[in-house]
């Protein structure tokens, strides 16, 4: 009888242990299993992001070529003219590098979209029409730029062309398509003159030749193209 009673309790203490390790291993699957979604929730947050990052990047590249594409200079705004005769773009001028040929709303362009190669500008003088995409670099870079039409007389071209000569940031160059005989331009800034002996010439090239308008001041003049 005492030994049945014996063998009974240890049949079920078996059981009970059993269940003690079968519920043990049952809180370790279920351990394992939430801590293996967790790791899957946190790297699909974090795969999701990366995603979402790229397509954005993404996205704004494809606007970037969308703009190439389209020839736009990213511009937006108006010319407001001071007491001084200098005209101001007021509103927006894009800096972006683009390889094509660029639409600017204004001749010659005070900015913009433009060539990643600037036109050198180092005192430069060129005979024949230069590239507005380059040309609009080098007014990144601080250049004063003095463009004239056939209408500019033989002696004016000479004289602009003797002080670009002696100014480092500062070019020359005709341009067909232009309002008035003799332009000046900067960045953002325009101003048309009469004569190369109007005063206004000297104060604008000194206020705006590597003035507070640069964007990039202090960048090369050389080392760029020379057409």
């Amino acid at each position: 009888m005492g030994s049945a009673k014996k063998n009974t309790n240890a049949a079920r203490k078996a059981r009970i242990e059993e269940m003690r390790r079968a519920e043990a291993a049952r809180e370790r699957r279920n351990r394992i299993l939430t801590i293996g979604a967790s790791v899957a929730v946190v790297t699909a947050l974090v795969v999701g992001g990366v995603v979402l990052v790229r397509s954005q990047s993404d996205g704004s590249g494809k606007k970037d070529s969308a703009s190439d594409a389209k020839g736009s200079a990213g511009d937006s705004g108006h010319f407001t003219t001071g007491k001084d005769g200098v005209r101001v773009w007021s509103g927006n001028l894009s800096r972006n590098h683009v390889s094509t040929t660029v639409n600017y709303p204004m001749h010659p362009p005070v900015g913009g979209n433009h060539n990643p190669v600037w036109l050198n500008c180092n005192g430069d003088v060129y005979t024949s029409p230069v590239k507005d995409e380059n040309a609009v670099h080098a007014l990144e870079h601080g250049a004063v730029w003095v463009t004239y039409t056939a209408k500019a007389s033989k002696a004016d071209v000479a004289t602009l062309a003797a002080k670009v000569k002696q100014t480092p940031y500062s070019l020359m160059s005709p341009y067909t398509n232009q309002s008035g005989a003799i332009e000046l331009t900067a960045w953002g800034h325009q101003l048309t003159v009469k004569s190369a002996s109007d005063p206004a010439v000297n104060t604008f090239f000194s206020t705006y030749v590597q003035g507070k308008q640069t964007p990039e001041p202090g960048a090369s003049c050389t080392g760029g193209t020379m057409k």
